[in-house]
């Protein structure tokens, strides 16, 4: 048996979206000398929209943006509008990474472990293939990173909450979805991974917390790591005591509970 264990990349990974990502649409924005920025609250509002491309091409139907530019009628030229605005978004977004970011608590270490214990690791992310990279390089590390099976966006033709790029990352890995372990940090996320037949764990953001994640098998504030302030369960339909951060033994317990059996978890202890 093989198992496997793929991460989401921003909002898991890393937790950038307000810090950098907005900050790169809205430069992008800037430069293009559209008077348009999002906001905080509105962007939190097109998170629910999976890939920053199809963020940008959503932008039609809304009122507010539509007020300050007047987007093309024809559609083949909107689209190439979109792709041009999301390849320089995509420039700076790297460039703002590259400035420095920090792995959320968790995932370098399960990464680790996971693959000195045999186990397939991967990122299945919406997010453009440039970007993906870069963060991974950057918060993690490049020998890390070129151990683990990268899928994105620009591999599927329809993003989450569709199952596609885990199906695609299982494949890719040789693992059966059964035994795959998705660290999610939205609701779309945690349904593409539930849809693909895949064990799912969130970590949610500020943009996220509120979410329903009735679907996960658990819900924590993060992964945790020894010696940090202890992560805090606060949902998923498997038992667990408090504990200050999650093993892998526990990860892999948690596969096989799709029937909503509820598990009790060894506390923070390496297995």
């Amino acid at each position: 048996m093989t198992r496997a264990l793929i991460f989401d990349c921003d909002g898991v990974v890393v937790d950038l979206e307000l810090g950098r990502h907005r900050r790169a649409f809205n430069q992008m924005w800037r430069e293009q000398g559209i008077g348009w920025q999002w906001s905080d609250q509105q962007y939190a509002r097109a998170l629910a929209i999976s890939g920053g491309r199809e963020r940008l091409a959503a932008l039609r139907d809304d009122p507010a943006f539509r007020a300050v530019y007047e987007t093309p009628a024809d559609p083949r030229v909107w689209a190439a509008t979109v792709a041009r605005w999301h390849a320089r978004k995509t420039e700076i977004y790297a460039d703002l990474v590259r400035t420095g970011v920090t792995a959320r608590s968790g995932v370098r270490r399960l990464a680790t472990t996971a693959l000195a214990a045999g186990w397939r690791v991967g990122v299945a992310s919406a997010g453009a293939r440039a970007s993906v990279l870069t963060v991974l390089r950057c918060a993690v590390g490049p020998d890390l990173t070129a151990a683990m099976s990268v899928t994105t966006g620009e591999d599927v033709s329809a993003k989450k909450p569709a199952p596609e790029v885990y199906h695609l990352a299982a494949r890719r890995m040789g693992a059966n979805p059964a035994d795959c372990v998705v660290v999610e940090d939205t609701r779309n996320g945690m349904r593409a991974a539930v849809a693909a037949g895949m064990t799912c764990v969130v970590t949610p953001t500020r943009l996220t917390f509120h979410d329903d994640f009735d679907e996960a098998a658990l819900v924590v504030t993060g992964l945790g790591d020894p010696g940090r302030p202890p992560e805090v369960v606060i949902g998923g339909r498997c038992w667990s005591p408090a504990r200050p951060y999650l093993s892998l033994g526990d990860l892999a317990a948690l596969t096989g509970t799709g029937s909503g059996a509820r598990l009790p978890l060894t506390v923070g202890r390496q297995r």
